[in-house]
């Protein structure tokens, strides 16, 4: 298993917050601080993101998934509330059947059952950029992809969350970038989450550009009882508004 950097606070039943591709634990900073008080905040970096290790070669939902539950056993006490954003929401997916007796309670965010022919287009598109013309090259594309143009001319502290999102991109390795979009097109859990059987929250951006509410509402069926919410935002609903995201969480936790 890979080195993952993670950071661990607060107090009560434990949170475990995976990161979106391209990003790392400091997209959670708001959100972790508003759960603080009520629970325990597990947040890490994905494989060759943030300050965790990069492993060399190809990468797999399972193996992301692998990643998270070692993490989850060695820091964690009992089953977890398990919150993912893009790929993160993709390894909740994915944990949640490979390792149930880990996962009490479900939130994925910006996420999908599997991607399709436009948003993957899309994906091998960065993939190939990221290859030949380096991160800081796709930075301006992934900030646009990733927040309302609202959000981006806002002064202030959205602008500081949104320096702080394009800084994570351009440190992210880009190998393992492509190796984690070759592991999003790969997967497909239409078949498997079914088989989800504790409570699950789907959040979905209103004007995500890659994850539609119709693909959000699809991933949503997949899974017996899930709640679908939706946020007035882009893909990352979680940075442009961490308040109403975390409400959102607590509000589900709340009727458990």
């Amino acid at each position: 298993m890979p080195q993952l950097n993670f950071v661990k606070q607060g107090k009560g039943s434990t949170v475990v917050l995976s990161h979106s591709m391209g990003c790392d634990l400091g997209m959670w900073d708001e959100v972790a601080a508003l759960l603080q008080p009520r629970h325990t905040v597990l947040r890490y970096d994905h494989r060759g993101h943030g300050r965790s290790e990069v492993v060399p070669g190809p990468c797999t939902m399972e193996a992301l998934a692998d990643d998270a539950a070692a993490l989850i056993e060695q820091h964690a006490r009992g089953p977890v509330t398990f919150v993912g954003l893009g790929m993160g929401g993709m390894v909740g997916q994915q944990i949640a059947v490979r390792y149930p007796h880990l996962i009490k309670s479900l939130v994925l965010a910006n996420s999908a059952s599997r991607f399709g022919e436009a948003a993957s287009a899309a994906l091998l598109a960065r993939a190939r950029g990221a290859l030949t013309l380096g991160m800081a090259a796709l930075a301006d594309e992934a900030l646009a992809n990733w927040f309302t143009p609202g959000f981006l001319a806002e002064p202030g502290p959205a602008a500081a969350r949104v320096a702080a999102a394009r800084a994570a991109f351009i440190a992210t390795d880009a190998q393992a970038y492509v190796a984690s979009c070759e592991a999003l097109l790969q997967a497909d859990f239409r078949r498997s989450n079914p088989l989800i059987a504790c409570p699950a929250l789907v959040i979905a951006g209103a004007q995500d550009s890659n994850i539609s509410i119709e693909m959000t509402d699809t991933l949503c069926r997949t899974i017996s009882g899930a709640q679908l919410r939706i946020i007035d935002t882009g893909r990352l609903s979680a940075v442009e508004r961490p308040t109403d995201f975390a409400n959102l969480v607590i509000e589900f936790l709340n009727s458990l």
